[in-house]
């Protein structure tokens, strides 16, 4: 059986269409009415990092090439150095050229289906040649697409077909941000009857979502490739979230040789289940083609009933529920695993921020993948999803990028990204562009911006559309009607210009796309009605955008490895509903220094001089030291930190975070001793046997009475059996250290392994460090 992996075709077919590199097929399609055939396309591809001339030939020879499973990112697997062309944008990982190769036969009944292959993203350049000849480039790294394979294929025992791909990441620098290279998201083969559902074909909305009646509308649109006219009947079948029959409708139609229609069906659906942050419902919509009594496609939809909408002066509301969007924004890297990110790490990541409080995400600056927006469905975040960083003018350290190819494919890529993500109850609206240096105080700045959004409108009704403003004042666009003219008014930091335009026109919808940690731009949210949201740069540390020796941005709630950071702790007493209290320090004495959450100075003859804050959300704080109380504090007006001067002592620092008297939390940093063993943990004991699934390991370093000693540095090393490590970090933003390894020097006392497996079984992680008493974790696979 071959379980389809894609959100948008669910079902299981029992067919192997596909035999790579030329095995024998050991089953056959026991549905013959099924008609649509999706197999999973990312294993037994040949790689080689070089530029091979000749390559696409279906003859060459890659018998000396790496085998690999895709997504795949090979830039990840290098080593940093400064004198890269990717420079600081890239993070001075390599950039270059690669190429891959897969074998694969079909068997001689597929000659009548239409055959496409799908990726979900090829960085960067692509080239695709199925048996050697050219099927189309795309230049922008992040859009999924698809080729027609049907008339160039071999069908029957024996006959081999070879797909080819390059990944042209020569010219350089191509990003601002880590992009990384190659076939970096899932591939799919797809075959379908002549007569089919078209690609992102199926539509849905609900123009009426109501807490006691929705109304779902769905549209379908049909290909007829064949050379007849044929009678369609197209049923569509409802599921509520527990996957009951709710309803389905019937529709009969002509569909002629050679055209294409739409159809429309509106079904009612009484007391739904809406879609919101707390509780994300999801319903599926089953569709089916049949021609008299064959099937000859169906395909099932995930979607939300939910009401979305912005308000000029009260700013977002979600079913009628007013709040405001809590956002952060994410570049596509995954910390170790570069662009090739498994979907564990992103639910790891996704449990971390809604602990901080967050509630939204900006795919900045560009489309995520689709299982991205299909894990903010089922976890409930809101999305703004943004197409490009760029339009034709160039920005620093990213001058030869997009921007060279906008003006030809801006609105190929923004019809597929509007197509395959319209679907996602999580997108509550679309962005265009992030602090676009195109002229926008002029007839055709102003024509860019509304073929895009009218692009939008035509391909996706129900959602506004806005962009990331770069320096209003600069750009005039809140003086030269430029602002009026946006469903919503995004801009980038500068919150008083924001604020201050909404005043002088209340009539414009304001969002804030991007925003820093501060308490002022915090207060210009939780003081303004009008203000719908805010989008924090960023939520995790992301690789490139620094100056050497730093490889990574690192201003975010969390580092690369998922540790709070301080701005992470204090925005979690400004963004949650449950009581919080942290306690920071001044890492130098006197106030010197980075603040940090520990209680152990790295040279004691030093620091007595502790400057101390308190991050909560609580009515009062009682910070003691030793037993002692230090003093009771308030809760301040603007929600500042609680600050207190202390002496330095060896010990048990605390903070009692109290409501209405009462202690409701605490907090409490000890001293540590010599470091002493290595402790591990994970967020799960537990995987399935799939290229998604991934365990995240720490390994923290431990005095003797198991007190985290922040100031180890041991190089910890990892020893697996029954699985592989996927990649190794610590966090540290100054490390040039490999991520493909086995081991890492921890930092802070932290460092950390991305275990994955490759059977079904046992795994056993071990992690030793010279000095110290090792530890051992077991995870079980299973299928």
């Amino acid at each position: 059986m071959c379980k389809i992996l894609t959100k948008s075709i669910q079902f299981i077919c029992l067919a192997i269409l596909v035999i790579s590199s030329g095995q024998k097929a050991e089953a056959q399609n026991k549905e013959k009415n099924q008609g649509r055939i999706m197999t999973n396309f990312d294993r037994d591809w040949t790689f080689i990092q070089k530029d091979i001339p000749g390559a696409e030939n279906p003859m060459f020879n890659d018998q000396e090439w790496r085998k690999l499973q895709v997504p795949h990112d090979w830039s990840i697997e290098g080593a940093y150095d400064k004198i890269h062309l990717t420079g600081r944008g890239g993070g001075y990982l390599p950039s270059g050229i690669g190429w891959y190769r897969k074998r694969f036969e079909l068997e001689e009944k597929m000659a009548g289906y239409q055959i496409s292959i799908e990726f979900d993203g090829v960085m960067a350049n692509s080239e695709v040649w199925i048996n050697g000849h050219s099927l189309g480039k795309r230049p922008y790294g992040y859009i999924s697409f698809a080729y027609n394979l049907t008339k160039y294929l071999h069908f029957g025992k024996g006959k081999l077909n070879v797909i080819a791909v390059r990944a042209d990441n020569l010219v350089q620098p191509a990003s601002r941000f880590y992009t990384g290279a190659g076939i970096y998201r899932h591939v799919r083969l797809l075959a379908t009857q002549l007569l089919h559902i078209d690609k992102w074909g199926v539509y849905i909305t609900t123009p009426e979502a109501g807490a006691d009646k929705a109304t779902v509308r769905v549209q379908t649109k049909l290909n007829n490739a064949s050379g007849k006219s044929e009678a369609v009947t197209i049923e569509t079948m409802l599921l509520n979230p527990a996957g009951r029959e709710l309803n389905t409708v019937r529709s009969k139609r002509i569909l002629n040789a050679g055209e294409s229609m739409v159809l429309e069906q509106n079904m009612i659906v009484v007391k739904p289940a809406l879609w919101n942050l707390e509780k994300p419902q999801l319903y599926k919509a089953n569709s089916k083609i049949s021609i008299g009594t064959k099937v000859v496609d169906q395909q099932t939809n995930t979607f939300g009933i939910r009401s979305a909408r912005f308000d000029a002066a009260t700013g977002f509301w979600l079913n009628d529920k007013n709040f405001k969007i809590k956002g952060v924004c994410l570049h596509h890297d995954g910390g170790a695993v570069g662009a090739a990110v498994p979907l564990s790490i992103w639910r790891y990541r996704f449990n971390l921020l809604k602990e901080a409080g967050v509630n939204a995400i900006r795919t900045a600056h560009n489309p995520a993948a689709p299982e991205f927006l299909d894990l903010c469905d089922e976890m409930g975040f809101l999305v703004m999803d943004e197409t490009f960083d760029t339009w034709t003018v160039p920005k620093n350290n990213g001058e030869q990028g997009y921007n060279r190819f906008w003006k030809e494919w801006w609105e190929r890529d923004t019809r597929d990204m509007v197509l395959r993500d319209r679907n996602h109850p999580s997108v509550i609206i679309y962005s265009v562009g992030n602090e676009i240096h195109d002229n926008l105080d002029s007839p055709e700045g102003f024509k860019k911006y509304k073929d895009q959004q009218d692009l939008i409108h035509q391909l996706d009704s129900g959602r506004p559309v806005t962009m990331a403003l770069f320096r209003p004042a600069s750009s005039k666009v809140y003086t030269n009607g430029f602002a009026e003219t946006m469903d919503v008014v995004g801009q980038n930091y500068r919150e008083n210009e924001l604020v201050a335009i909404h005043q002088e026109k209340p009539q414009l919808k304001v969002l804030g796309t991007e925003n820093t940690h501060v308490l002022q731009q915090y207060l210009a949210l939780r003081d303004h009605p009008f203000m719908a949201g805010q989008f924090l740069w960023t939520g995790f540390a992301y690789l490139g955008e620094a100056d050497w020796p730093q490889t990574t941005w690192g201003e975010s709630l969390f580092d690369r490895i998922g540790n709070w950071t301080h701005l992470g702790l204090q925005r979690q007493s400004w963004w949650s509903a449950s009581p919080v209290v942290h306690i920071v320090r001044k890492e130098g004495n006197a106030g010197a220094g980075e603040w940090i959450n520990n209680w152990t100075p790295t040279d004691f003859d030093t620091y007595d001089d502790g400057r101390v804050a308190v991050f909560s959300n609580c009515d009062e704080v009682d910070l003691v030291l030793n037993g002692k109380s230090l003093g009771v504090k308030p809760k301040p007006a603007d929600d500042s930190p609680r600050m207190w001067n202390v002496t330095f002592e060896k010990g048990t620092l605390t903070a009692m975070g109290m409501n209405k008297g009462k202690v409701v939390i605490q907090e409490e940093l000890k001293t540590a001793g010599h470091p002493a063993k290595i402790v591990l943990s994970s967020d799960r004991t537990q995987l399935r046997n799939e290229w998604d699934e991934a365990v995240f390991v720490k390994a923290v370093v431990l005095d003797a009475s198991g007190v985290v000693c922040p100031n180890a540095d041991q190089l910890i090393t990892f020893h697996i059996s029954g699985g592989e490590i996927a990649g190794v970090d610590n966090g540290n933003v100054n490390s040039h250290e490999l991520y493909k390894a086995n081991q890492r020097q921890a930092y802070h006392g932290v460092c950390m392994a991305i275990v994955k497996g490759n059977k079904p079984g046992h795994i056993e992680l071990k992690a030793t460090a010279e000095g110290l008493e090792g530890a051992v974790l077991d995870i079980e696979v299973i299928k």
